[in-house]
């Protein structure tokens, strides 16, 4: 088995398996999408759709003043079961699998997104209204954890997922994934947020109310995650200079690549089993169809997800010269939305490597299809395995040298090391 020994069920991680909260059945993995439709009011027909964002700006007049007014809920009011039936579906089951027979990673990064989006709408659930007055979209995908790496396309899932913190117009959303008797596989944390109905501006949610020891862990994990991004934000080499220790680390790499014939500061040599960053890069376009739509008429930010995991895998696996798996998947933002007919393109690079840990980066970009201006929609960052040790990365440039610390940084806020025991490889 690649096994990863993470810890993953300890407090502030999401509820454990042995939940006390109560369903009366799962639901199937189609009905999310199915009720996220029903909650928005919106067809599945995609002439019909600009027909029905008009009809929810009537539900304005239902969105709150202040979050004062909304009733507490709780976290067994938005926890959820859904079940992905691969061991008896064998139609289902093809959307899913690899050629080498394991499951595809970008297919559960789609079902993720939809049902955390799902989770928030029971969590501010109007019972006055058939339809929610809330757009609720994906803001963050703040962590993805893999515990376990023995996904068989023949063996049934089972999702669960409930909001975990709540702010005045945020929500954080806690999903764990499992499989074989219900083992957990995947530990996830996504940040969504409210907007009114035509998703123009933002609205209030519910507050939530813990209500033992194990669920206020969780409040406060969310808090702490809170100020943990603002301070990963604010050290953003976007914003501020590298740190000395950083600064030292790029200053050594730099020497490491001198010519000893000729010591010159032109003069850069490779040493021996290395790799330049600028000759890691893979590149893809997707034009965006409306099959590839959100409720809400963008795209789906699954979709979005899945591409980019897609290209970042097939990087990963060109550079280490074996199948990887995939560690973790972490900050990745959802910067603007992505227009239907918008011209998506991706471009992916190893940032990073340390041992057998390969560090990708995919940035997003968009332009319609009669305007040449590009704009960033995404930037994902994915953490891989190979099943050897790969090459190291060095930058040539001050831009390469950035994204090197960035892909450092990324690199160790994993949760913990990992321990690996020899199985199949999760694949796009």
């Amino acid at each position: 088995l690649w096994t990863l020994n993470k810890g993953l069920l300890t407090h502030g991680r999401g509820l454990s398996q042995g939940s006390q909260y109560k369903i009366s059945e799962p639901l199937h993995i189609h009905q999310v999408r199915d009720k996220l439709r029903e909650i928005v009011g919106v067809s599945t027909v995609w002439r019909d759709h600009v027909k029905a964002m008009e009809e929810r700006k009537l539900l304005h007049s239902f969105l709150p003043k202040s979050q004062k007014v909304l009733p507490p809920r709780k976290m067994r009011d938005s926890y959820i079961e859904v079940l992905l039936p691969l061991g008896t579906d064998p139609e289902l089951r093809d959307k899913y699998v690899t050629v080498q027979n394991t499951v595809r990673f970008g297919r559960i990064l789609e079902d993720l997104d939809s049902l955390g989006v799902l989770v928030c709408y029971m969590h501010n659930h109007n019972h006055s209204t058939k339809m929610s007055p809330l757009s609720i979209v994906t803001v963050l995908v703040d962590k993805i954890d893999m515990c376990k790496h023995s996904l068989s396309p023949e063996q049934d899932i089972k999702f669960t997922g409930h909001v975990s913190w709540v702010g005045n117009t945020s929500m954080e959303v806690k999903m764990k994934m499992f499989q074989e008797k219900y083992w957990p596989v995947l530990d996830a944390t996504f940040v969504m947020v409210a907007r009114d109905s035509e998703n123009k501006g933002p609205a209030f949610v519910n507050p939530l109310i813990p209500e033992n020891k194990e669920e206020e862990e969780l409040f406060k994990q969310g808090e702490l995650n809170k100020s943990r991004r603002i301070a990963f934000s604010t050290s953003s080499l976007l914003k501020v200079a590298p740190s000395s220790e950083e600064r030292n680390i790029i200053h050594e790499l730099f020497l490491t690549t001198l010519d000893p014939k000729t010591i010159s500061f032109q003069s850069r040599i490779l040493p021996p089993k290395a790799v330049w960053m600028e000759d890691t890069k893979l590149k893809s376009l997707d034009i965006c169809h409306p099959q590839e739509r959100n409720v809400f008429n963008r795209i789906f930010g699954g979709f979005l997800m899945r591409k980019a995991y897609e290209l970042a895998w097939a990087t990963a696996c060109s550079f280490g010269g074996s199948r990887p798996y995939v560690v973790t998947v972490d900050d990745i933002m959802f910067q603007k939305p992505v227009e239907v007919g918008s011209l998506l393109f991706l471009s992916s690079q190893v940032c990073f490597t340390q041992d057998n840990y390969i560090q990708v980066r995919v940035h997003s970009e968009v332009s319609s299809l009669d305007s040449r201006e590009h704009m960033t929609t995404n930037v994902f960052h994915f953490t891989f395995m190979s099943e050897k040790e790969v090459p190291l990365i060095f930058p040539k440039t001050y831009g390469e040298s950035m994204l090197y610390l960035d892909g450092q940084r990324h690199f160790k806020s994993m949760s913990t090391p990992v321990t690996l025991k020899k199985d199949y490889p999760v694949e796009p």
